[in-house]
């Protein structure tokens, strides 16, 4: 070995005992190994900060944008409502959000599809009151499993149909590995669902409990030329139970109706009296398309400036509510604000919000210009509450989100525009269309995600410039020889795995390809077996959050260390190992 491929595997050595320890946090390992290699010379400066604008971490921060933009939107609650359950069981959840992710990955890039589903996962997580990191994990395998199976699924299988075709003369087809795919996307999908959520380890401090959330009494108003005119109060507590939502009464002409309100039928300007958290209250009136109390107050403040945001405020001694309603201060004509909602810890509310006189202690949802929550807060002389990312879902541009997502899927899928392209140009249009405020576009990055990537990336391309990889391929041929067939396979497969978890996975299908068909040569047998055993074998990166872009999604939402991954990683990297063998025996004969 020369002098800079030990000092590169002393690093990565260094780097990944340092991450599976723990101590420290995995950006800062990261980029501590990454100035390390430049002072040692086995980075070249010039080459120090590539990997910040790699496409592999562009991917991972413009997906996450995306993400937030399809929650704003109201797409992911569309999902939500349509195909998730809050109240099954976490197995069960499991399983029908592996076997959508599997399929859809299938026919989409496996990041867009992860994409599209995290939020949707999160979101059930939350009302379910469950700790996201148990369902998020398995979601990512399940989509890396899903890609497998098609030509476009993942980037591997493009690039091993390209090398076929330089070194045999011609690529391998679309549904070329769906058998072999196929098996092993099955057995790892069942292997998820069923066993290896359970091996993730606990991490109650990131839950969320619906407890910890604070129920308001709030008003939502049934709009003209509403659907749900004509229909009785009790038909919509079925979606109101969905939504953790009470309907505890319903106002006509400013009278409450309490016990005999559920069989009333609805009429326009009614308002129905709820008992919610400020997430179930938007999922409700959204799912419904309620208006808010205030309407008309709310429809001229989202008319007027960038947008809205929602804010949690206590009513102080010495606030100007304290004893006055908010009608009574000119909340609406003074600050443009709206009253959502009102906690009075349990006790009843019996009049209209705003004419409603507030007391020290009430806890007050507010809709406020974006950005001027401080300001509103410090005029009424409240005492805000710490941030926790509420947002009013934008309805109307639901189908525009989806559509402009879609495209870019479809577009990037048929190479026509690039990945990366294609998701930069998503993330301008949810910002000139204001589905993404301007002002929030970069607290939806997971930063220290992203100096992960940004710093391995280089210390990875240099391990292959200094001729490290080639050194393991050849040590892999010498390793080899003299092997039958099947376990010169499994070797490969294994070796293949390895490196994809340490390296990107488009750079591991590079160097491992031509190794493949080199082992194929000097055995005299068909070299398709063996791009096919890298195909799979690239993909399969279970083992830490690095290896695919998938994990490295996840890291952050899921609140997972680096070290939780290879837990339920490694035994589904052997089982595909041990399934796929056979199935390329069987359908790629030698």
């Amino acid at each position: 070995m020369t002098q800079d491929q030990i000092i590169l595997f002393a690093l990565f050595g260094a780097v990944f005992g340092l991450l599976l320890w723990g101590r420290f946090r995995y950006d800062i390992v990261a980029f501590s190994a990454l100035m390390a290699g430049v002072v040692l010379g086995v980075v070249d400066s010039k080459d120090a900060f590539s990997g910040f604008g790699h496409p592999a971490t562009l991917v991972v921060a413009l997906v996450l944008v995306v993400s937030a933009g399809l929650v704003r939107s109201g797409a992911v609650l569309l999902i939500t409502r349509t195909l998730v359950d809050a109240s099954r069981s976490l197995g069960a959840h499991i399983t029908l959000m592996g076997a959508v992710g599997g399929i859809l990955s299938a026919f989409m890039n496996n990041v867009a599809a992860l994409a599209l589903l995290m939020p949707v996962d999160i979101q059930t997580a939350r009302k379910a009151g469950r700790a996201p990191g148990l369902s998020l994990m398995p979601l990512s395998f399940a989509t890396i499993l899903g890609g497998m199976v098609t030509l476009i699924g993942t980037p591997p299988n493009i690039i091993i149909a390209a090398i076929r075709e330089e070194s045999l003369g011609a690529p391998f087809k679309m549904f070329d590995f769906a058998p072999v795919g196929g098996v092993a996307a099955i057995a790892g999908l069942a292997f998820v669902a069923l066993v290896g959520w359970r091996l993730i380890p606990a991490r109650d401090d990131s839950a969320i409990s619906a407890e910890d959330l604070s129920a308001y009494i709030a008003e939502l108003v049934v709009p003209e030329g509403s659907k749900h005119i004509g229909k009785r109060v009790s038909q919509l507590e079925e979606t109101a139970d969905k939504a953790d939502v009470v309907i505890i009464g319903l106002m006509r002409d400013g009278k409450r109706r309490y016990g005999r309100a559920r069989n009333t039928e609805l009429r326009a300007g009614d308002a129905l009296v709820l008992e919610a958290t400020p997430d179930a209250l938007d999922e409700f009136r959204s799912t419904l398309d309620l208006a808010m109390a205030d309407s008309v107050r709310e429809e001229r403040l989202r008319a007027d400036g960038d947008g809205v945001e929602i804010i949690e405020v206590v009513v102080t001694a010495e606030s100007r509510l304290a004893g006055r309603t908010t009608q009574a201060v000119g909340l609406a004509w003074r600050q443009r604000s709206v009253l959502l909602g009102i906690s009075r810890r349990g006790r009843k509310i019996t009049s209209q919000l705003r004419k409603t006189e507030l007391e020290t202690g009430d806890i007050l949802l507010l809709l406020v210009p974006r950005d001027t929550g401080d300001d509103v807060a410090e005029w009424l002389g409240v005492l805000p509450l710490a941030d926790r990312g509420l947002a009013v879902t934008e309805n109307s541009k639901v189908w525009l989100a989806i559509g402009l997502f879609a495209g870019a899927v479809v577009a990037a899928s048929l190479g026509l525009i690039y990945l990366p392209i294609a998701l930069g140009i998503v993330v301008i249009a949810y910002v000139l269309a204001k589905i993404v405020p301007l002002s929030e576009l970069y607290t939806h990055i997971e930063w220290p995600v992203v100096v992960l990537l940004g710093s391995m990336i280089p210390l990875g391309a240099a391990l292959e410039k200094s001729g490290g990889t080639e050194l393991i391929a050849g040590s892999l041929v010498n390793l080899t020889a003299g092997m039958p067939a099947w376990a010169v396979l499994t070797v490969l497969m294994v070796v293949t795995m390895t490196l994809s978890d340490v390296l990107n996975n488009t750079a591991t299908t590079i160097v491992a390809a031509p190794v493949g068909i080199q082992m194929a040569h000097s055995l005299e047998v068909n070299p398709d077996p063996f791009l096919m055993a890298v195909a799979i074998a690239a993909s399969s990166a279970f083992l830490t959050p690095i290896g695919h872009k998938n994990n490295t999604l996840i890291l952050g939402p899921g609140g997972y260390g680096f070290g939780d991954y290879w837990r339920m990683g490694l035994p589904l990297e052997i089982i595909v190992v041990a399934v796929s063998i056979p199935a390329i025996l069987v359908f790629w004969p030698l």
